[in-house]
């Protein structure tokens, strides 16, 4: 693993996105117009807005398994080494590379603003890649080019070093010295350092909730110094761990989905089985997560004839031509559009979804429509409810899990509402009275159902409000098996309960090239640590 030493400029905050995945960077340390000391203030956006990027692929692939989206070999479980090969070089040579400058730079100057930042970013990117691949490089992988062939670590070993560096990350935010200027070298929190203690402490949360199949006394413990101590988590919307993108096509910072779909040429389809569960559950964010370019077009694959046309999973049918069809992406999470047209099958059952006001037609969309204004949601306020809530059922932890699931399904609505309604958005709200009126819905279902039950509605709630982060949905599956997921209609493989690794960390890595066929085979069927 090669890192590149490089200090990145305000004006690569484009280039980032334009390149999608953060890939292809020129090293600048000759460049006579660029320091070669690194400006933090420079350095700390341009990880923010690389770690987005980076987590593109992964995204996707995760959003594909599951059933959020659709492409044909990935839905029918198939992966090889090139899949995540780019998330996985860049979060390598780019963003970790340039946290760990940040991280010695900062220590130096005793700029633990920006050491704290950094540290909690490590943090959660590595947990992350944990939760992806298991076994990975960590120590070594900071060392730059002093190691060539950094070891693999156990994805538990490497959970234990996380905790003590989140620890670590807060603790540097409260030496002093917290300002941040100016506040939009910060992208994401802009200087808050409340708000990047409260993630700190979040991450904890997800992490030891992560974990509580495998070492129950140890989750139920953490989750509860939490919660006895008071220590600050995400309880607001505004609070918020996530990356909210522009309105410019030039340069390019709008959502990748919207970047890639609102064209003539589409890399996706909507996945038929999250369409029909959002529909048949009568959910009213399907109007905000999924746009309508026809109103009626029914095909062998898709036979709901209301233009929600999406494929299943695993079908193995071949493509017609019919980017100018198949229905795209809304409002969120990808500043899309708003379906605001009529739907032709809809009957008296409904009460969420309706026609109410519905008096546009579908069109088919380009680059002008919507505003690509959306959001990564990496954690959420209600990503936080949901897992006390599920903690609380399982574990036993403090909390009303009924009370924190409803507080988490309204913390949801109130997003899908803030970003339709912001940054060039403009879609109508969900009154209070229909937000109002949806939770009490689905609390009594929690209320009529048994134990198990009431989790599955935790996690299919969790499931539905994590619609554009495919990673977090990917990892509750594996972990809880839950929602239930349809079986592939043509699957090529097992479901992976790994992704694949870059193919060429496996052949250019010697601690592990000599294995790297045996090692890649094994990612398919091998759990991750936490995942019994």
């Amino acid at each position: 693993m090669q890192f590149i030493k490089s200090i990145r400029t305000a004006s690569m905050l484009g280039l980032l996105f334009m390149a999608g995945a953060c890939k292809d960077f020129v090293d600048i340390n000759n460049d006579p117009n660029n320091p070669t000391t690194p400006v933090l203030e420079l350095l700390l956006p341009a990880t923010q807005v690389s770690m987005t990027g980076s987590l593109r692929d992964v995204n996707q692939g995760a959003s594909i398994l599951v059933q959020q989206l659709y492409t044909s070999n990935t839905s029918r479980n198939f992966q090889d080494g090139t899949d995540y090969q780019q998330s996985w070089n860049a979060l390598y040579t780019q963003v970790l590379n340039d946290i760990e400058i940040i991280i010695r730079e900062g220590t130096r100057l005793q700029r633990w603003d920006y050491v704290a930042i950094a540290k909690l970013q490590k943090a959660y990117i590595y947990s992350l890649m944990v939760d992806l691949w298991g076994d990975i490089p960590y120590a070594d992988a900071s060392k730059g080019l002093t190691v060539a062939d950094p070891a693999f670590e156990s994805g538990a070993t490497i959970y234990d070093k996380l905790f003590t560096l989140i620890d670590e990350g807060i603790a540097d935010a409260n030496k002093g010295n917290f300002a941040i200027q100016p506040t939009t070298a910060d992208i994401i929190y802009k200087g808050d350092k409340a708000a990047w203690i409260r993630m700190g402490n979040s991450l904890k949360l997800k992490l030891f909730n992560q974990i509580r199949l495998v070492q129950p006394d140890k989750a139920k413990a953490g989750i509860a110094a939490l919660l006895s101590s008071n220590a600050p988590v995400i309880t607001t919307n505004a609070q918020d761990f996530a990356f909210r993108f522009g309105t410019t096509e030039t340069p390019a910072n709008r959502h990748p989905w919207h970047r890639t779909e609102y064209q003539a040429s589409k890399s996706y389809y909507m996945s038929q089985n999250f369409i029909e569960r959002l529909f048949s559950t009568d959910d009213p964010r399907m109007r905000y997560f999924f746009y309508r370019q026809t109103s009626n077009y029914t095909v062998g694959f898709t036979p709901t004839g209301n233009g929600y046309f999406g494929r299943y999973t695993g079908d193995a049918t071949a493509a017609p031509n019919d980017n100018a069809l198949k229905a795209t992406f809304g409002v969120y999470p990808a500043g899309g559009l708003y379906d605001n047209s009529p739907i032709n099958n809809l009957t008296a059952a409904n009460v969420f979804i309706t026609n109410s006001g519905a008096t546009s037609t579908p069109k088919v969309v380009t680059n002008t429509d919507g505003s690509g204004a959306g959001v990564f949601p990496f954690i959420t306020n209600a990503m936080v409810k949901f897992i006390l809530a599920e903690a609380a059922l399982t574990l036993g932890t403090d909390g009303d899990a009924k009370q924190l699931f409803q507080d988490g399904i309204t913390a949801h609505l109130n997003s899908v509402n803030t970003i339709s309604t912001s940054s060039g958005n403009s879609a109508p709200t969900l009154a209070t009275a229909t937000v109002t009126a949806f939770v009490a819905n689905r609390a009594a279902q929690y209320d009529a159902a048994d134990a198990a039950g009431k989790l599955n509605a935790v996690m299919t709630q969790k499931y539905i409000a994590q619609f554009g982060n495919g990673i977090e949905s990917y990892n509750d599956y594996r972990r809880t098996g839950l929602p239930t997921l349809a079986a592939p209609i043509a699957p090529l493989n097992t479901f992976p309960l790994r992704l694949a690794y870059s193919v060429t960390e496996l052949a250019t890595n010697g601690s592990v090239s000599n294995k790297a066929d045996q090692l890649q085979t094994a990612q398919q069927t091998t759990p991750v640590f936490w995942d019994k």
